[in-house]
């Protein structure tokens, strides 16, 4: 064949799709492996992936083209033991920007005893990414992944900048493109440490949630919980991807092949409702660090403190660290109030770290 009339075979299926065209699972990833591999021109990458998220993907195909992520764009680490290994993540363009969650969240955990596969990107939305955060405490984003593999292993928790492990197609594309795409859905989804099998999947829409839950059903992830918080007193619309700290919690979970939906309430969590002010995003991402750094160090126990533990509980509850919400939200507190959480930070420098901890 060829490339000639590769292009156009290209090209019409991005007109069939428009038009309404269902592919398979299997039609997915070939077409999303040309795309993350750059075989097409930019034109028609772009033209691709508006078409086919303006035409509503189906699970069937997103599940291809998260194959294709996986298959063709994802470098692994291994952590080498049995047990849960969870990560804490959002899907970002969320209309109210909150202070970064999962980063602090993740320590939390991981100083409970849950082995932590972290991955994050720097800024899609807001004003910074889990890697703006993570390198103003003091992580380095350029290390090989083998460090990262060994943070894993020895500290029980890693840092996966997926601009590290996304060998080129995933970074390339969302540094690029001011339009959301199957990507934001699929970002969050990828598996760079294999023996990940449960997670906390946020949503910028609660469809959404649902739509990754079915993903990972179909993919075969064995415990995640997706949650969509809101806001007390803004539109139902108005939401954010992490457990809300200012309102009710809609959650769609998988265990074990079943599905379900609940709502919960920062009350389930053992807390009190505060402001979304309090929990709202700083103006830069150092900001950001700085009130994730005074939290870690016991200088701030208010809405920020509560907000990072009732996360990490969700984490502890998905892994099956606890029984219910508010035993895990305890854990998260006690982890937090005797400095592990702070010391899981300097573990996790000792492998992924560079000297400064907060640069200017």
């Amino acid at each position: 064949m060829t490339h000639e009339t590769e292009l156009r075979r290209f090209g019409k299926l991005i007109s069939s799709i428009a038009s309404g065209h269902v592919m398979s699972r299997d039609e997915s990833r070939e077409a999303y492996r040309q795309v993350i591999l750059d075989l097409q021109p930019e034109l028609q990458q772009g033209a691709f992936l508006l078409a086919h998220f303006m035409r509503n993907p189906t699970v069937e195909e997103l599940s291809g083209a998260w194959d294709a992520l996986d298959l063709y764009d994802t470098a692994k680490i291994a952590a080498e033991e049995d047990g849960p290994v969870c990560d804490i993540v959002g899907t970002g363009s969320d209309p109210m920007k909150t202070l970064n969650c999962s980063t602090p969240a993740s320590l939390i955990a991981a100083a409970c005893g849950l082995r932590m596969a972290k991955k994050g990107a720097r800024l899609v939305s807001g004003v910074s990414g889990a890697s703006d955060v993570f390198e103003c405490l003091g992580i380095d984003l350029d290390l090989p992944l083998e460090r990262a593999a060994q943070a894993l292993r020895e500290a029980g928790i890693c840092y996966l900048p997926g601009e590290s492990f996304l060998k080129s197609g995933w970074s390339r594309l969302i540094r690029n493109m001011r339009f959301t795409t199957a990507f934001n859905i699929l970002g969050p989804l990828t598996r760079p440490c294999p023996e990940n099998n449960c997670a906390v999947i946020g949503a910028y829409a609660p469809e959404i949630c649902d739509r990754m839950i079915a993903i990972q059903k179909e993919i075969g992830m064995e415990a995640v919980v997706a949650p969509y918080g809101m806001v007390e007193g803004m539109a139902p619309e108005c939401g954010i991807d992490e457990y809300s700290l200012a309102g009710p919690t809609r959650v769609v979970e998988l265990r074990r092949g079943s599905v379900s939906v609940h709502e919960v309430t920062p009350e389930d969590f053992g807390m009190k409702r505060a402001p979304f002010s309090s929990i709202a995003s700083r103006a830069s991402a150092r900001e950001n660090a700085a009130v994730v750094l005074d939290v870690l160090q016991g200088r701030n126990d208010g809405a920020a403190a509560d907000f990072f533990c009732m996360n990490a509980a969700a984490a502890l509850y998905i892994a099956g660290m606890a029984p219910d919400y508010r035993k895990a939200a305890g854990m998260a507190r006690q982890a937090l109030a005797s400095g592990a959480a702070f010391r899981k930070l300097e573990e996790l420098r000792a492998f992924q770290g560079k000297e400064e901890l907060c640069p200017a």
